[in-house]
């Protein structure tokens, strides 16, 4: 089965253009795109798998986030909004005021022998200075990769390791809810674990926190450097040249270099902008997550950008900052119409606030559409977030490695009927389908393997950083001919996908493969739970069996046991007995990684008794000590 074989309209002519005659479909999309050279071919398929798109064409990507709408008379719009919970302070740049800073930077970089093709690791905290670094590398070729501000030092090294940048772009830390992160040790550390030092370590300062350039010699000043320096111009680059690396978890423990390339990427966002998330120019799009992540990178920073929209940067969280109503005064405040989060940032903004009391302090009546991603939207969060927002509420699905999503519901081309758990149909340029273990294609409603069609469309992964057999290999040989995503589930009758979690995710009891996500979805219905998951524990006789752990809502008062008879109940009559469900833990937190995705792997290693590392990318250590106190002996 194949996804959005869906009637007629204009998505289904879309999809099917975008199939058929790709060519056409993306040198027409580029269209929206300023080029240097522009493209006459969309597709090179010689080096097959290893596809480019627009290969002969030359563009800058910053010129298309920022001159040209200066160039067209916007210079005075808003471009970022910069709004920190954690200062309690607001502050906006205008297009032009955001060009003139992302000049001046880019020029401190070219000073320091940075030019295109040179990379560059910034290791920020979610200021504006992260995104006018982002750009500033992009004015001037040179290849960025952003690593989450707060990252352990080893982790740090690793990538410095890999990338071999010339310069260091950081600050002097970061500041959350009861703490404040210093950078600088981290970064020092991380200098005297790798063999590939850059030459150039810029330091931008932040009042608050401790550390500054000055106490390391050689180190630049972020703001000194910036207001001496030569605002540096726009350096064309092939479309296939490298935008950014962005690092992703490897199973070998080494992180994976995803790359993104300037052309295709640019030609995708722009296209997602107005067909998926309906926003142009001048509206205020607003992505909660951390320009640490791919999410950040797409749709805090260039996505809204090349489309001349106006994007907000958040520093702060979802509830805590001071409470539950943050989002929504950030919504009110400055005109949001399109909120992009994940869906974990909802359920905890649920939990403190179970009947959205905060909400009715505000007014929304400028959003128009809210879109969840980083992990399944489970039906209960979406039909609670539906019911108390009052606007349409839309799950889509993507990964790091595909930069844009791979199914959604394309609401500036052609709405389409949501249905609770899943992020609607493949995305023009996806062709989505779902096989089983052999790689035969399985019909409608038959989970399977959840696979995309080569080629990918533009804006997904170039391959990996300087790795390109660990690319096929992880990605490409599992099914010749397919994108392996990783993921299991099913498409339905009418073409709707439903992704059900990892394929690792699906336990085999007693024969029986189950999915721990189906699971999950029915523990989430239960009026008393806030948050769940659902993991595959050992089991002497059965192989494996399904252990819950479940998160209540603030004020929910239900003695546990009860609560566990009542879950154990409606899995058997919503999945069956064959589930064998009958484990259920109470924890007062889930461990997380920082951009929300349960670390239901870690979760299982403890239930297991197993030896387990804490993850580099983990929001909270302390959740997972006290999981494993809880749940037994303490390994390590």
């Amino acid at each position: 089965m194949t996804s959005a074989e869906h009637g007629n309209g204009a998505y289904a002519d879309a999809f099917a253009e975008s199939v058929t005659d790709p060519e056409a479909f993306w040198l027409r999309a580029a269209e929206a795109v300023d080029w240097d050279t522009a493209p006459t071919r969309a597709l090179d398929d010689s080096a097959a798998p290893m596809y480019r798109w627009y290969p002969d064409a030359t563009l800058n990507t910053c010129h298309n986030a920022l001159d040209r709408h200066v160039a067209a008379g916007r210079g005075d719009q808003a471009a970022l909004i910069y709004d920190s919970a954690m200062l309690g302070t607001t502050c906006t740049y205008t297009y032009a005021e955001l060009l003139t800073e992302v000049s001046r930077f880019a020029g401190v970089l070219t000073a320091q022998g940075i030019s295109a093709g040179d990379r560059v690791v910034i290791y920020m905290p979610m200021i504006p200075e992260a995104a006018i670094a982002m750009l500033a590398c992009a004015r001037i070729g040179a290849v960025h990769s952003m690593v989450f501000g707060g990252f352990a030092a080893a982790e740090l090294a690793a990538r410095i390791d890999d990338a071999q940048p010339k310069a260091l772009v950081t600050a002097s830390g970061g500041l959350e809810p009861g703490r404040t992160i210093e950078y600088l040790p981290i970064v020092e550390r991380a200098l005297g674990l790798t063999d590939n030092a850059p030459g150039t370590i810029v330091v931008k300062n932040r009042e608050r926190i401790p550390g500054s350039a000055a106490d390391h010699d050689g180190w630049l000043d972020w703001d000194t450097a910036a207001a001496d320096a030569e605002p540096a111009g726009c350096v064309a680059v092939a479309a296939t040249d490298p935008l950014y690396i962005l690092y992703t978890s490897g199973t070998t423990g080494k992180p994976k270099g995803v790359v993104r390339d300037n052309g295709g990427h640019a030609v995708a966002l722009t296209w997602s902008m107005r067909n998926l998330y309906d926003i142009g120019a001048g509206q205020v799009m607003w992505t909660a997550s951390d320009v640490g992540w791919v999410v950040g990178h797409s749709y805090i920073v260039y996505g809204p950008l090349l489309v001349g929209a106006t994007t907000v940067l958040y520093e702060g969280k979802p509830v805590g900052t001071p409470d539950a109503g943050a989002f929504w005064r950030v919504v009110e405040q400055h005109g949001v119409r399109a909120l992009f989060t994940a869906p974990t940032a909802i359920r905890a903004i649920r939990k403190e606030d179970p009947e959205a009391a905060e909400l009715a302090k505000y007014d929304i009546s400028t959003l128009t559409t809210l879109f969840a991603a980083g992990e399944r939207l489970d039906p209960d969060t979406y039909e609670w977030a539906t019911a108390k927002l009052g606007v349409p509420v839309v799950d889509h699905w993507w990964q790091t490695e595909t930069g844009w999503a791979i199914c959604a519901n394309l609401r500036g081309l052609e709405p389409m009927p949501i249905k609770a758990g899943s992020p609607t149909v493949a995305v023009p340029g996806y062709r989505v389908q779902i096989v089983d273990a052999g790689g035969s294609e399985v019909g409608p409603g038959t989970e399977g393997n959840i696979v995309i069609r080569l080629p990918l469309p533009p804006g997904t992964l170039a391959g990996l950083w300087r790795d390109e057999d660990r690319y096929v290999k992880s990605y490409l040989s599992t099914f010749p001919g397919y994108y392996l995503t990783g993921d299991s589930g099913y498409i339905d009758a009418d073409g709707y996908v439903f992704v059900l979690g990892r394929s690792d995710d699906v336990i085999n009891v007693a024969g029986h493969r189950l999915s721990t996500g189906a699971m999950e979805a029915v523990v989430a219905q239960h009026a008393a739970v806030a948050e769940c998951a659902v993991v595959g524990i050992k089991d002497d006789l059965k192989g494996q069996r399904p252990s819950g752990y479940v998160v209540l809502k603030a004020g929910a008062t239900i003695d546990h046991e009860v609560l566990r008879t009542e879950l154990v109940a409606m899995v058997r009559d919503q999945i069956g007995a064959v589930a064998t469900f009958r484990d259920v833990t109470v924890v007062q937190a889930l461990p997380k990684t920082r951009s929300g995705k349960i670390l239901r792997k870690t979760m299982r290693q403890i239930a297991d008794h197993e030896d387990y590392s804490v993850p580099s990318t983990i929001e909270d250590p302390a959740v997972l000590d006290a999981l494993a106190k809880l749940l037994g002996p303490e390994v390590s």
